[in-house]
């Protein structure tokens, strides 16, 4: 069983910046892929960005690209997502969630209960 647990949300101003943090408690955590998903009120969830475990390679959707960032910390067992630029339609509930592979296999087989990021115009 692997827990992910994120923290970081909240209400900012269009323009503004965020960092979200996950911090993942059980199983082996430095060996999988790790994932920030959203999903905003009556849309389905839609991919952010993802990072493979050794943090060398990382994936962003085209709405995200060039203003979020996705990094992670094995030592602390934690992902972050560093958010810029906000934009209202950034607002969602962001979810963490682990890959079942090392790479990026989009197998994510745990999630988090995830964190609210409001953003204002």
């Amino acid at each position: 069983q692997v827990q992910l647990v994120e923290s970081g949300g909240g209400l900012v101003q269009a323009g503004g910046s965020l960092r979200l943090s996950c911090a993942a408690s059980g199983r082996t955590y430095s060996s999988y892929a790790l994932g920030w998903f959203r999903q905003a009120p009556g849309k389905e969830r839609e991919f952010v960005a993802a990072i493979r475990w050794s943090g060398g390679n990382t994936y962003y959707s085209d709405s995200v690209k060039g203003r979020f960032t996705i990094s992670r910390d094995n030592a602390k067992n934690t992902v972050y997502l560093q958010m810029n630029s906000l934009k209202p339609e950034d607002t969602a509930v962001y979810y963490c969630a682990k890959d079942k592979y090392y790479y990026c296999s989009t197998s994510w087989d745990y999630w988090g209960q995830g964190t609210q990021v409001t953003v204002s115009s």
